[in-house]
């Protein structure tokens, strides 16, 4: 490949995860008398037998250390503190029958951060009926070196729905919030987590307050069926804990970075990309994020996929600008689907009835797809720039809204439409110039010897 990257850092730097942590941990506690509490299945040794007795007994700042063991709880975390393995040995937390493995709560102070300075590292966490970890309302929470698995499961997916779901997760009857689920939530750190076998990965929503600059970073999310990898959802506000909401919060500013998300939403067509960036209906935002750097593959949407599916002239606007989609690896994605149909296997699709502006999408390597990027929008720009096509459709204007496609590698030196070259497909796709030879992210270009022309 023409990039001199490592694309998977997720397993080069896993081995520094007990640094990291114990990083984390000094920054974590705001007191210098934090108190360092034990847990551990036998109760022994002064140490608590449960997590759930430990939180209850700790007080902001403090650390709690947990050894191996398999722990039957739902643990509800509302305080700032420090919950981590013991020795880097996982402990289980085996959520069967119970809502979640772990639940970060500022619902209390909705919509405000009602939590902050949490952080959970090195847990395996399973069998819940809705998130592994779900974090609500909170501020500095950082969840690290964790495997979440298995879980969703009060999911019925023949009938769409998850029997018990709280009313505050307002759109997840489908997926039951994924294994990892933020709402409402800022400055969070979600990295080298792995994330499979739920029935989506992970989800950072807005029903109780809005959802920025957080950052999902070396995560290897996988194998999981019913939904995407990663998504950026805004969802209906959740009226049973802020009555006077109107519209939903907004998600802005978020980094996806450096995550591995392969074969996630592959039980039933289309049901999930690689990264996914929905602001579905009027009112939503969901602008200003960057997905970077990333492994996309084999996923059931395309690999970046961007949705808007209604608007009217007098409702509240939407919101789907300025994302920037930059320097990530794709390959091997499905179609989209239902009205945001893409004519064939698709790297990243923006879909949108609303007018969209300022959509970055540059540096990336897509191959094995039939249509490398596609844009469908009534108006708006996005702009295609140094990236790597493959022998397909390299640009695929769908709608009535423009590309400025210059400066990409078209797969030979003969520009978009040349014998073995990538295509441009719709109207206003401006291509000229292009590049002669592959874009290197590290490269020095001479102007003269790799632009190209009609």
């Amino acid at each position: 490949m023409v990039h001199t990257r490592t694309m998977s850092p997720f397993f080069v730097r896993s081995n520094a995860l007990p640094f990291a942590a114990s990083a984390f941990l000094l920054c974590a506690a705001p007191g210098l008398m934090a108190a360092t509490l034990c847990v551990n299945p036998a109760g022994t040794g002064g140490c608590k037998s449960t997590i759930s007795a430990a939180v209850a007994a700790a007080s902001a700042g403090d650390t709690i250390r947990v050894a191996s063991g398999t722990y039957k709880e739902d643990v509800v975390i509302s305080k700032p503190l420090s919950l981590v393995a013991w020795d880097h040995r996982k402990p289980v937390i085996d959520a069967a029958g119970l809502s979640n493995g772990i639940f970060v709560n500022g619902m209390s102070a909705a919509p405000a951060a009602g939590v902050s300075n949490v952080l959970i590292s090195g847990f395996e966490i399973e069998n819940a009926n809705f998130e592994g970890i779900l974090v609500a309302n909170a501020s500095d929470v950082t969840l690290l070196g964790n495997r979440v698995h298995d879980n969703d499961r009060a999911l019925n997916i023949s009938a769409g729905e998850c029997a018990g779901i709280p009313a505050f997760e307002t759109n997840e009857g489908e997926d039951c919030g994924e294994g990892i689920h933020l709402i409402g939530v800022d400055h969070a750190s979600v990295i080298r987590n792995d994330v499979g076998y739920n029935s989506g990965g992970i989800l950072t929503s807005d029903e109780t307050g809005p959802s920025h600059n957080n950052l999902i970073s070396e995560n290897n999310v996988h194998d999981n069926p019913y939904d995407c990898g990663i998504t950026f959802a805004s969802h209906p506000p959740a009226t049973s804990v802020i009555p006077t909401a109107t519209l939903p919060f907004g998600i802005s500013n978020n980094t996806i970075s450096e995550n591995i998300s392969n074969h996630n939403g592959y039980q039933e067509p289309g049901a999930g990309a690689g990264v996914g960036i929905f602001a579905p209906f009027p009112g939503t935002t969901n602008s200003g994020n960057v997905v970077i750097h990333n492994l996309l593959t084999n996923n059931g949407q395309p690999g970046v996929t961007m949705h808007n599916h209604a608007w009217a002239p007098k409702a509240p606007p939407v919101n789907l600008n300025d994302n920037v989609i930059v320097g990530n690896r794709i390959s091997g994605n499905a179609a989209d689907g239902a009205d945001a149909a893409t004519p064939g296997t698709t790297g990243i699709n923006l879909y949108s009835v609303a007018p969209v502006w300022g959509t970055i999408v540059a540096e990336n390597v897509i191959d094995d797809e039939a249509v490398d990027v596609a844009f469908k929008a009534p108006a708006g720009q996005m702009i295609v720039h140094l990236n790597n096509f493959s022998k397909g459709i390299g640009v695929d204007n769908l709608g009535a809204g423009s590309i400025d496609a210059t400066e990409n590698w078209w797969k030979c030196p003969n520009g978009p439409g040349a014998h073995g070259c990538a295509t441009v497909a719709g109207p206003n796709v401006q291509f000229t110039p292009w590049l002669t030879s592959p874009y290197e992210a590290d490269g020095d270009r001479g102007d003269d010897d790799h632009h190209g022309h009609d």
